[in-house]
């Protein structure tokens, strides 16, 4: 088994109890799964020994039934290659809450909650730009885009978004996205 896989089922094995909430706060509502499906690039993230020294990280989400298979990517620079792991996401509250638990390794899962979406509102049936996520609490944080490389004013708007809700922005991770 890959190090990202082995990694990241770790990380979840910890977050067993994460599925519940240190404190319940807003995610995005109503949202819509079928605009966020797709390819999305990590811009950036806290430090955490199952992404530690990845670079060109990105999530695939794709509709499965009920849920969400989630294929995670990125390149390990201490080995040299690509990783990836393959996961599992449900719905906790509705598919029009941005709030789920995802398991890359059953029976343990995490939380997945989506705080900010942008465009806020989106556009009728375009698929969202870029996410704001965390787990559950501020000890885990992604924002992701849609594309490699997103603005400073909206890298401003996420940091200030994510240091509400109690992220330390000196934590924060500028993954590298360049072209490889």
């Amino acid at each position: 088994m890959k190090k990202f896989s082995i990694l990241l089922i770790l990380m979840l094995s910890v977050l067993t109890g994460c599925t519940s909430l240190d404190k319940k706060v807003a995610v995005v509502s109503p949202f819509s799964p079928p605009q966020y499906l797709g390819k999305w690039y990590e811009i950036a993230r806290l430090d955490h020994s199952f992404e530690r020294g990845m670079t060109h990280v990105t999530a695939e989400y794709s509709r499965e039934d009920d849920s969400i298979k989630v294929i995670n990517r990125g390149f390990d620079t201490a080995s040299d290659k690509w990783e990836s792991a393959n996961g599992t996401a449900y719905f906790t509250d509705g598919d029009n809450t941005g709030r789920l638990r995802v398991t890359f390794f059953w029976p343990f899962y995490g939380a997945y909650q989506i705080h900010e979406i942008i465009p806020n509102p989106p556009q009728q049936d375009e698929p969202y730009q870029v996410s704001l996520v965390m787990g559950p609490n501020s000890d885990y944080m992604w924002i992701l885009a849609r594309t490699p490389q997103i603005s400073d004013e909206i890298k401003q708007q996420l940091v200030a978004k994510a240091v509400a809700l109690g992220v330390d922005p000196n934590g924060i991770i500028w993954v590298d996205q360049s072209p490889k």
